[in-house]
C-alpha cells in the first residue's frame, strides 16, 4: 500500500455514553493520543484530528497533532471528515480513513489494510473491516455492531442487534473503521439520512441504505480494544495496566 492516504479522527467531547472520553487518560497519555500514534505508525502521508471542541483541540496540539476546527452540527464522524476533506481541499481521488478516537491499541496494520480494501475494490464506495465473533455474550452486545457480507466480501446489513440470530459462532464483529475517497464523501453528505441510520445509530448504513456499496476484509490482525461505555473504560484501564498496548 503506497502512502497515497491520509487519516483524518473525528473526536467530539460530548459522547453521550462516556463524556470526555477522548482525553480519558490511560497510562499518563489521553485515549485520542493513543489512536493518534496508532495513526502516525501507519503509512498514512497525514494524520489529522477533526473536533468542534476546544479542550480536544488544546489537547491535541499539545501532542504535536495537526487538527482542523469543524462545525458542531455534524450527525457523525463521516460528515465531520468531509467537512474536513473540503477545508483541506484534498482531491477528489485521495483515500481518507476514518479512524475513529475509541479504540485502544488499533494496529497500525489495519489503517493500511482498510485503506488497501479501497485501493483494490473500487467499484465499492466505502471499505471497512471485520473480526469473528467469539461469544453469545459479545453477539447480544448492543455495543458490538454486526455484519453480515455476501460472497463477494460486500456488506448486507449492520445492526446492533444479533445477526445472523441464535448463532454466535458465525457472527462476525464490524470494526469501526472506513476507508473513502474524497469524492464519495462529498456525495455522502448529500444523501438524505435514513430511518434505519437513526434507530440504529450507525453511520454506513446511510450509504448503504442508498445503494453504495462497502467492502469487508476480515481483519489481518486482532483489533484494539473498542471502549464506549464507563464499563469499557474500567475494563480497559485493568487491561492496560496489566499489559500496555503501546
Amino acid at each position: 500500500m503506497t502512502q497515497d492516504f491520509i487519516v483524518v479522527i473525528p473526536a467530539r467531547f460530548t459522547a453521550k455514553r462516556l463524556p470526555g472520553k477522548p482525553l480519558i487518560e490511560f497510562g499518563g497519555r489521553p485515549l485520542l493520543q493513543h489512536v493518534y500514534q496508532a495513526a502516525v505508525n501507519s503509512k498514512a502521508a497525514e494524520v489529522v484530528i477533526a473536533t468542534d471542541d476546544e479542550r480536544i483541540e488544546t489537547a491535541a496540539r499539545g501532542f504535536g497533532a495537526r487538527v482542523v476546527m469543524t462545525s458542531p452540527t455534524h450527525r457523525s464522524g463521516t460528515d465531520r471528515i468531509a467537512e474536513t476533506a473540503s477545508l483541506l481541499q484534498l482531491p477528489g481521488s485521495r483515500i481518507v480513513v476514518n479512524v475513529q478516537g475509541d479504540e485502544l491499541g488499533l494496529p497500525p496494520a489495519l489503517i493500511d489494510q482498510v485503506a488497501g480494501n479501497l485501493a483494490g475494490n473500487r467499484d465499492a464506495s466505502m471499505a471497512s473491516l471485520y473480526a469473528p465473533i467469539t461469544s453469545a455474550q459479545e453477539m447480544n452486545n448492543h455495543n458490538c455492531v454486526k455484519v453480515v457480507v455476501d460472497a463477494r466480501g460486500y456488506a448486507l446489513l449492520f445492526s446492533r442487534s444479533a445477526i445472523p440470530s441464535n448463532a454466535p459462532d458465525k457472527g462476525c464483529r464490524h470494526i469501526g473503521i472506513y476507508a473513502y475517497t474524497c469524492d464519495f464523501l462529498k456525495i455522502y453528505t448529500e444523501l438524505p439520512v435514513c430511518e434505519l441510520e437513526q434507530t440504529e445509530r450507525l453511520e454506513q448504513l446511510r450509504a448503504l441504505y442508498h445503494g453504495y456499496r462497502i467492502h469487508m476484509e476480515r481483519a489481518a490482525a486482532e483489533p484494539g480494544l473498542e471502549i464506549n461505555t464507563p464499563e469499557d473504560e474500567e475494563a480497559a484501564q485493568t487491561s492496560y495496566r496489566e499489559r500496555p498496548v503501546d
